[in-house]
Protein backbone atom coordinates (compact mmCIF):
# COMPACT_ATOMS: atom_id res chain seq x y z
CA UNK A 1 0.00 0.00 0.00
CA UNK A 2 0.82 3.26 -0.63
CA UNK A 3 3.12 5.42 2.27
CA UNK A 4 2.29 8.92 3.42
CA UNK A 5 2.24 11.16 0.67
CA UNK A 6 4.71 13.67 2.48
CA UNK A 7 6.80 10.52 3.07
CA UNK A 8 7.24 9.86 -0.79
CA UNK A 9 7.96 13.72 -1.46
CA UNK A 10 10.29 13.50 0.62
CA UNK A 11 12.64 10.59 -0.09
CA UNK A 12 12.12 11.63 -3.78
CA UNK A 13 13.25 15.61 -2.46
CA UNK A 14 16.32 13.80 -0.65
CA UNK A 15 17.60 11.55 -3.33
CA UNK A 16 18.01 14.85 -5.57
CA UNK A 17 20.61 15.85 -2.94
CA UNK A 18 21.34 12.13 -1.67
CA UNK A 19 20.33 9.76 -4.67
CA UNK A 20 20.55 6.52 -2.18
CA UNK A 21 17.45 7.96 -0.63
CA UNK A 22 15.49 6.81 -3.49
CA UNK A 23 15.88 3.49 -2.16
CA UNK A 24 12.99 4.36 0.17
CA UNK A 25 10.59 4.10 -2.50
CA UNK A 26 11.75 1.24 -3.78
CA UNK A 27 11.92 -0.69 -0.31
CA UNK A 28 8.14 0.22 0.13
CA UNK A 29 6.46 -0.19 -3.56
CA UNK A 30 8.76 -2.50 -5.73
CA UNK A 31 7.15 -6.05 -4.36
CA UNK A 32 3.93 -4.77 -5.05
CA UNK A 33 5.06 -3.28 -8.25
CA UNK A 34 6.38 -6.95 -9.57
CA UNK A 35 3.61 -8.68 -8.38
CA UNK A 36 1.38 -6.28 -10.40
CA UNK A 37 3.62 -6.80 -13.30
CA UNK A 38 4.32 -10.58 -12.73
CA UNK A 39 0.36 -11.36 -12.50
CA UNK A 40 0.03 -9.32 -16.18
CA UNK A 41 3.11 -10.39 -18.31
CA UNK A 42 5.22 -13.64 -16.00
CA UNK A 43 7.70 -13.76 -13.42
CA UNK A 44 10.94 -13.19 -16.36
CA UNK A 45 9.76 -10.05 -17.34
CA UNK A 46 8.04 -8.60 -14.67
CA UNK A 47 11.96 -8.74 -13.08
CA UNK A 48 12.55 -6.43 -16.03
CA UNK A 49 10.00 -4.04 -15.37
CA UNK A 50 10.25 -3.69 -11.98
CA UNK A 51 13.67 -3.18 -12.37
CA UNK A 52 12.99 -0.42 -15.04
CA UNK A 53 10.62 0.92 -13.39
CA UNK A 54 12.30 2.54 -10.51
CA UNK A 55 15.35 3.16 -13.03
CA UNK A 56 12.39 5.77 -15.08
CA UNK A 57 11.20 6.92 -12.14
CA UNK A 58 14.87 7.26 -10.79
CA UNK A 59 15.88 9.35 -13.88
CA UNK A 60 12.75 11.38 -13.70
CA UNK A 61 12.60 12.01 -9.69
CA UNK A 62 12.97 16.09 -10.21
CA UNK A 63 9.87 15.65 -12.17
CA UNK A 64 8.15 14.15 -9.55
CA UNK A 65 4.76 15.97 -8.19
CA UNK A 66 5.56 17.06 -4.28
CA UNK A 67 2.14 17.88 -3.91
CA UNK A 68 0.89 14.29 -6.00
CA UNK A 69 -1.22 11.34 -3.29
CA UNK A 70 1.97 10.13 -3.37
CA UNK A 71 4.69 7.75 -5.55
CA UNK A 72 2.51 4.75 -5.89
CA UNK A 73 0.18 6.33 -8.60
CA UNK A 74 3.38 7.74 -10.54
CA UNK A 75 5.30 3.94 -9.89
CA UNK A 76 2.63 2.02 -11.10
CA UNK A 77 1.75 4.50 -14.33
CA UNK A 78 5.64 4.04 -15.08
CA UNK A 79 5.21 0.27 -14.55
CA UNK A 80 1.79 0.22 -16.88
CA UNK A 81 3.90 1.93 -19.86
CA UNK A 82 6.23 -0.29 -19.78
CA UNK A 83 3.72 -3.49 -19.75
CA UNK A 84 2.00 -1.67 -22.34
CA UNK A 85 5.46 -1.99 -24.57
CA UNK A 86 5.23 -5.68 -24.04
CA UNK A 87 1.48 -6.21 -24.67
CA UNK A 88 2.24 -9.29 -26.74
CA UNK A 89 3.91 -11.10 -23.32
CA UNK A 90 0.63 -9.75 -21.89
CA UNK A 91 -1.79 -11.07 -24.15
CA UNK A 92 0.44 -15.17 -24.26
CA UNK A 93 0.08 -14.78 -20.76
CA UNK A 94 -3.72 -14.13 -20.28
CA UNK A 95 -4.02 -17.22 -23.01
CA UNK A 96 -1.74 -19.27 -21.12
CA UNK A 97 -4.10 -18.18 -17.79
CA UNK A 98 -7.14 -18.89 -20.08
CA UNK A 99 -6.10 -22.48 -21.36
CA UNK A 100 -4.27 -23.85 -17.73
CA UNK A 101 -6.64 -22.02 -15.25
CA UNK A 102 -3.40 -21.54 -13.65
CA UNK A 103 -1.93 -18.07 -12.13
CA UNK A 104 1.83 -18.87 -11.32
CA UNK A 105 2.22 -15.87 -9.24
CA UNK A 106 0.44 -16.80 -6.40
CA UNK A 107 -1.42 -20.11 -4.82
CA UNK A 108 -4.75 -18.99 -5.84
CA UNK A 109 -7.50 -18.11 -4.29
CA UNK A 110 -9.23 -20.56 -6.56
CA UNK A 111 -7.46 -23.70 -4.06
CA UNK A 112 -8.89 -22.32 -1.41
CA UNK A 113 -12.54 -21.79 -2.73
CA UNK A 114 -15.20 -24.68 -1.94
CA UNK A 115 -16.80 -24.77 -5.31
CA UNK A 116 -13.09 -25.24 -7.06
CA UNK A 117 -14.29 -26.81 -10.56
CA UNK A 118 -16.45 -23.56 -10.72
CA UNK A 119 -13.63 -20.71 -9.79
CA UNK A 120 -11.05 -22.44 -12.40
CA UNK A 121 -13.54 -22.11 -14.99
CA UNK A 122 -14.31 -18.50 -14.08
CA UNK A 123 -10.62 -17.80 -14.08
CA UNK A 124 -10.12 -18.97 -17.38
CA UNK A 125 -12.83 -17.39 -18.72
CA UNK A 126 -11.70 -14.49 -17.33
CA UNK A 127 -7.88 -14.54 -18.37
CA UNK A 128 -9.44 -15.07 -22.16
CA UNK A 129 -11.55 -12.24 -22.13
CA UNK A 130 -8.98 -9.69 -20.02
CA UNK A 131 -6.63 -10.61 -23.35
CA UNK A 132 -9.43 -9.53 -25.48
CA UNK A 133 -9.71 -5.88 -23.80
CA UNK A 134 -8.04 -2.85 -25.41
CA UNK A 135 -4.77 -2.46 -24.08
CA UNK A 136 -6.53 0.82 -21.89
CA UNK A 137 -9.39 -0.66 -21.21
CA UNK A 138 -7.45 -3.54 -19.45
CA UNK A 139 -4.85 -1.01 -17.94
CA UNK A 140 -7.59 0.56 -15.69
CA UNK A 141 -9.65 -2.53 -14.87
CA UNK A 142 -6.63 -4.47 -13.60
CA UNK A 143 -4.91 -1.17 -11.79
CA UNK A 144 -8.33 -1.22 -10.22
CA UNK A 145 -8.74 -4.89 -9.47
CA UNK A 146 -5.09 -5.94 -8.92
CA UNK A 147 -3.55 -2.76 -7.48
CA UNK A 148 -6.89 -1.89 -5.79
CA UNK A 149 -6.65 1.86 -6.97
CA UNK A 150 -8.82 4.69 -6.87
CA UNK A 151 -10.14 6.37 -10.06
CA UNK A 152 -8.03 9.37 -8.91
CA UNK A 153 -5.52 7.41 -8.85
CA UNK A 154 -5.42 5.29 -11.81
CA UNK A 155 -6.28 8.74 -13.90
CA UNK A 156 -2.80 10.08 -12.27
CA UNK A 157 -0.94 6.95 -12.90
CA UNK A 158 -2.31 6.59 -16.78
CA UNK A 159 -1.92 10.27 -17.07
CA UNK A 160 -5.96 10.35 -18.05
CA UNK A 161 -8.46 12.41 -17.59
CA UNK A 162 -11.08 10.91 -14.09
CA UNK A 163 -14.00 10.66 -16.88
CA UNK A 164 -11.98 8.27 -19.43
CA UNK A 165 -10.94 6.32 -15.98
CA UNK A 166 -14.76 5.95 -14.97
CA UNK A 167 -15.38 4.86 -19.31
CA UNK A 168 -12.76 3.01 -19.73
CA UNK A 169 -13.84 0.47 -17.02
CA UNK A 170 -17.22 0.83 -17.69
CA UNK A 171 -16.68 -0.40 -21.00
CA UNK A 172 -14.05 -2.95 -20.03
CA UNK A 173 -17.15 -4.32 -16.91
CA UNK A 174 -19.47 -4.48 -20.12
CA UNK A 175 -17.31 -6.46 -22.01
CA UNK A 176 -15.96 -8.85 -19.30
CA UNK A 177 -20.50 -9.29 -18.50
CA UNK A 178 -20.12 -10.48 -22.20
CA UNK A 179 -17.96 -12.74 -22.50
CA UNK A 180 -18.46 -13.99 -18.90
CA UNK A 181 -22.48 -14.28 -19.42
CA UNK A 182 -25.46 -12.26 -18.03
CA UNK A 183 -25.42 -13.18 -14.61
CA UNK A 184 -23.78 -10.80 -12.77
CA UNK A 185 -22.62 -12.83 -9.74
CA UNK A 186 -20.20 -14.46 -12.18
CA UNK A 187 -19.19 -11.50 -13.01
CA UNK A 188 -18.65 -10.23 -8.99
CA UNK A 189 -17.27 -13.78 -8.70
CA UNK A 190 -14.85 -13.50 -11.60
CA UNK A 191 -13.61 -9.69 -10.32
CA UNK A 192 -12.87 -11.12 -6.74
CA UNK A 193 -10.88 -14.51 -8.71
CA UNK A 194 -9.11 -11.08 -10.24
CA UNK A 195 -8.57 -9.47 -7.43
CA UNK A 196 -7.45 -12.24 -5.20
CA UNK A 197 -6.01 -14.65 -7.61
Amino acid sequence: MSGPPSDDAAAVEESLRQPEAFARLYDQYAKDIHRYAMRRIGAEAADDVTSETFLVAFRARSRFNASAVGARPWLYGIAAKLIGRRRRSEIRMLRAYARTGSDPVVESWVEHADNRVVAQGVQQQLAGALAELSAGDRHVLLLVAWAEFTYREVADALGIPLGTVRSRLNRARRKLRTALGADPALVVDAMEVARNG
